[in-house]
């Protein structure tokens, strides 16, 4: 009996479950449910451009590019303290190897593009990925047994984490092909083609994730074999190889890689 009383009272000190702990979680981790609150609002507003069922299609594809730039924007924040904040050759070297960077970046690209379900690909499919993550978190707090259906949901999500971010990644450079037929026709700027490309090369350089630069190698192979059929003919064989020494040219050199 003892012993039973004592791990009663042992039990009784856990943790406290339901909504004061989790106004409690809020007020001690502000930026991190901010971060959680916007990458709901992104897929929101994702959902609204391709459903506009409460509001205008556009409008959703421009909130969900400014969501995904506050999100950036306060992950840099977290990487970046503002103390560390300079105008040095360094300071924008060590900016522009963030990830975050790159993605506020994206956003400020398409600002002023004409809406398109690929570009809020990426951010669509980032934004589900790291708000299950963090939703989980939320449930915890709770309580283990709370919203078992959301909890599946995320289950879902974080086992097919690997594929979602390789389809981002190449939605990331499927893109690049798209932006430049639009400008050729008028649906964004000459230069925003350029602006991209810079955008990829950071993206194929990422030290956190490797994945563009692994899908760029499995597009490489499959191109190459796809080259190198008895049944393709030599004209269009050519053209293959061709593109992917272009693209092989334009990929930043490895010792960049190396470095970081």
């Amino acid at each position: 009996m003892a012993d039973q009383a004592q791990d009663q009272q042992a039990g009784d000190t856990g943790p406290p479950k339901g909504l004061p702990a989790l106004k409690a979680h809020v007020t001690a981790n502000k930026v991190d449910v901010a971060l959680w609150a916007i990458r709901v609002l992104t897929v929101l507003c994702t959902i609204g451009y391709v459903l506009p069922l409460f509001n205008n299609s556009v409008s959703a594809f421009y909130k969900a590019l400014l969501a995904n730039a506050a999100t950036s924007a306060l992950r840099l924040h977290q990487r970046i303290p503002a103390r560390e904040i300079s105008i040095s050759r360094e300071f924008m070297a060590r900016f522009f190897l963030e990830d975050s960077a790159h993605y506020l970046f994206y956003s400020l690209i398409f600002m002023s593009v004409s809406p398109n379900l690929l570009i809020l690909t990426p951010i669509f499919l980032f934004a589900v990925l790291h708000a299950a993550s963090y939703s989980l978190t939320i449930l915890d707090t709770l309580g283990q047994n709370s919203m078992w259906v959301a909890r599946l949901l995320i289950s879902l999500v974080e086992f097919q984490s690997r594929n979602i971010l390789r389809a981002a990644a190449l939605a990331e450079i499927v893109l690049f092909p798209l932006i430049v037929f639009m400008a050729f026709f008028g649906y964004c700027g000459l230069m925003t083609p350029f602006v991209y490309y810079y955008f990829l090369t950071w993206r194929y350089a990422s030290r956190r994730n490797p994945y563009t630069r692994n899908t760029f190698r499995e597009l490489r192979v499959l191109a190459e074999r796809t080259a190198q059929r008895p049944s393709m003919p030599a004209m269009f064989s050519e053209g293959i190889i061709s593109c992917i020494q272009l693209v092989c040219r334009m990929a930043p050199p490895m010792d960049h890689l190396q470095q970081q």
